[in-house]
């Protein structure tokens, strides 16, 4: 009896990396070199309107290439893992059948491993009641007890996730239910042992950390020179509530406490440079604990091109199998 003919893993190029380190420009380059389609693995980009913040990769930047998972939800909806995997997965596809090279492109490390080890989160996603439960007592006891609950079961998650993110603490709580009371820092070891769903090449970009601050603080000068807070005050104006899950992004949720009165804008500000520095660390923090990344240092390199010659001479060997690209 003759062996099973195993199917060769689909290519996946992946340009991942800490916020404000180049990732969408590395990856269009790419893209027009190698014939790929761009898969954004972003939390805030998917919503329409939410340009600014986002740091939303604009037309001319995209250079022709089609780029997927961006603008594809209205701010009042709630975009999770569960349906990023959906879409992505479907991306992927859809970019394969024009016989072109899917590169996922993003920083939120938790959708990049769950479409390169192909975890199931639909069970967890199912789970109203539970969800509804934390949400009421959220509402009768405040926040803060819904935290403690977090902090006695899983208090490295408690850590990382303030209190008042009540929907980021209502999940944490469903997945420690869910998982039989595994902690997520548990579950993300055991999920990092898989065998990956695709043969894939996964870079993350990484440079001096005080360089990558001030290109941090540089940006957000921008993006308020560019109108953000007329762009969280339109989306308020439409009706988008506070505690939504598009209005936690860094920016907008600062932005939105300025508009209810919190602080001055000036604070706000401040407050947006110092959370996304946090957000930066914690993204290399998880990176790290990736297993075969490659990582690559962008001040070793001259100019971009350099840079991307490097990234292309690396993936295109890595990439070739019995499937052509």
């Amino acid at each position: 009896m003759s062996a099973p003919v195993l199917q060769p893993k689909t290519p996946l190029l992946i340009v991942a990396g800490p916020t404000a380190a180049g990732k969408s420009a590395a990856a269009a380059e790419l893209a027009v070199r190698m014939n790929g389609s761009v898969i954004s693995a972003d939390s805030v980009q998917v919503y329409r309107g939410m340009d600014i913040g986002s740091a939303k990769v604009t037309r001319e930047e995209m250079r022709g290439v089609p780029h997927y998972l961006i603008d594809c939800a209205d701010p009042q909806e709630n975009w999770n893992v569960v349906r990023f995997k959906q879409e992505a997965e479907r991306a992927v596809k859809a970019i394969r059948r024009e016989g072109r090279l899917p590169i996922l492109c993003g920083g939120t490390g938790f959708y990049i491993q769950a479409l390169l080890y192909d975890i199931d989160f639909t069970r967890m996603d199912e789970n109203t009641s539970l969800r509804e439960k934390l949400a009421g007592l959220a509402r009768e006891q405040g926040p803060e007890a819904l935290h403690a609950m977090l902090r006695q079961r899983d208090p490295a998650s408690a850590a990382a996730i303030h209190p008042n993110n009540i929907k980021r603490v209502i999940r944490a709580l469903e997945f420690i239910t869910e998982s039989g009371g595994d902690s997520i820092a548990e579950h993300n070891s055991r999920q990092r042992e898989r065998p990956s769903a695709y043969r894939s090449v996964y870079f993350v970009l990484t440079m001096d950390r005080a360089r990558l601050y001030e290109r941090i603080d540089r940006r957000v000068d921008i993006m308020m020179e560019q109108g953000l807070a007329d762009e969280v005050a339109r989306l308020r104006d439409m009706g988008i509530p506070r505690d939504s899950t598009s209005m936690q992004g860094i920016g907008y949720k600062q932005i939105y406490g300025y508009l209810e009165g919190d602080y001055s804008l000036e604070e706000a500000v401040r407050l947006i440079k110092r959370d996304t520095r946090h957000f930066a660390k914690r993204q290399l923090t998880w990176f790290r604990r990736e297993k075969d990344v490659i990582w690559v240092d962008i001040d070793k390199f001259e100019d971009p091109e350099a840079l991307w010659d490097h990234m292309q001479r690396t993936a295109e060997p890595l990439l070739r199998g019995n499937t052509a690209i």
